[in-house]
């Protein structure tokens, strides 16, 4: 019997052990479960827990629940949180580097995207690391098109549109447009249209389906005007802390994140649009003369954002345009 005791001691002081060196990491994202990149953050941490055998976990917060989405990089940086995930353009206030990818018509196509991702990378490294933060990876939207209540025929049509915003470009784009900017996160899209706060925005088709947004709108218009990317950060001090395979397991699954998330955002294009078609609504072409028009507002942009930008601005777009 007291050989027995002595065995259950060991056994549960084992078991105490492996308990108290378990880490769990809050993660939170703004994105809700359905969509594809809190999917891919999922499926990250599985990686994760799997790679280090339990011993690292993410606990995924997702739709803004944790960390409003505008905090979350905040959050990181000051260690209230571990890790999280956020809209690049969102810290273009910090950094015009940050907003490159939602400058209209630069870059509209996944090829097109990725490499101006392989320019923009080492200037937010750099950014990030003078912060303590960690860039893990970063995978694109599907290209942002238009979304309207009001069928659009002319740029006199926009005139006055009260224009959903989420970033100083997509701001600086409405007001271009004659478009009355109005910020509003993505939980409460559905209440501001329904509501009467916004008319039109731009998105992606699979942002689109995750607000349902055959609810309050019914004109989708194919512009393919930029794909903007995520981020996922991790603060580098909490990094550091972890064992040194626990940090390789989490840059190797990061590593295949960023490569199924960018698959995963082709797939969810078309996918989204044959679900917004479905749904009833009108999913279109953009009338040549807003195409033409929208095409200005991308080249008035791009020649504001090199005037503002920082020297790691231009050296984005030339190595961009370099690779092109």
């Amino acid at each position: 019997m007291k050989a027995i005791r002595v065995v259950l001691a060991s056994v549960l002081a084992s078991a105490a052990c492996a308990a108290s060196a378990q880490t769990v990491w809050d993660f939170p994202v703004p994105y809700p479960d359905g969509n594809f990149h809190t999917r891919n953050i999922v499926q990250f941490a599985q990686d994760v827990d799997a790679a280090t055998q339990g011993a690292l976990k993410f606990t995924v917060h997702s739709a803004g629940s944790l960390v409003p989405h505008r905090e979350i990089k905040s959050a990181v940086r000051d260690g209230l949180v571990p890790i999280g995930e956020l809209f690049a353009s969102t810290l273009e206030n910090e950094n015009a580097i940050f907003s490159v990818d939602s400058l209209p018509f630069l870059a509209t196509n996944y090829e097109q995207a990725w490499k101006l991702y392989e320019a923009q990378k080492p200037q937010i490294e750099a950014h990030l690391d003078r912060q303590g933060l960690l860039l893990l990876y970063s995978v694109a939207w599907p290209a942002q098109s238009l979304y309207s209540k009001q069928q659009l025929n002319s740029p006199d049509d926009l005139k006055g549109l009260k224009f959903r915003v989420n970033s100083r470009a997509t701001e600086r784009f409405a007001l271009l447009a004659g478009m009355t900017p109005v910020q509003i996160e993505v939980p409460d899209i559905p209440t501001a249209f329904a509501t009467g706060r916004a008319d039109a925005m731009v998105n992606s088709p699979t942002g689109g389906v995750d607000v349902k947004a055959w609810d309050f709108v019914g004109n989708y218009y194919e512009v393919q005007a930029w794909l903007p990317r995520n981020i996922v950060i991790v603060n580098k001090q909490a990094f550091s802390a972890l064992p040194q395979a626990q940090r390789q397991a989490v840059l190797d699954a990061a590593r295949v994140a960023e490569r199924r998330g960018w698959e995963s955002s082709r797939a969810e294009a078309d996918k989204a649009i044959q679900r917004l078609r479905a749904e009833g609504m009108k999913v279109q072409a953009l009338p040549a003369s807003l195409q033409e028009k929208f095409s200005e507002i991308g080249v008035a942009m791009a020649k504001e954002w090199a005037a503002e930008s920082s020297a790691g601005g231009k050296a984005i777009l030339d190595a961009y345009q370099a690779g092109q």
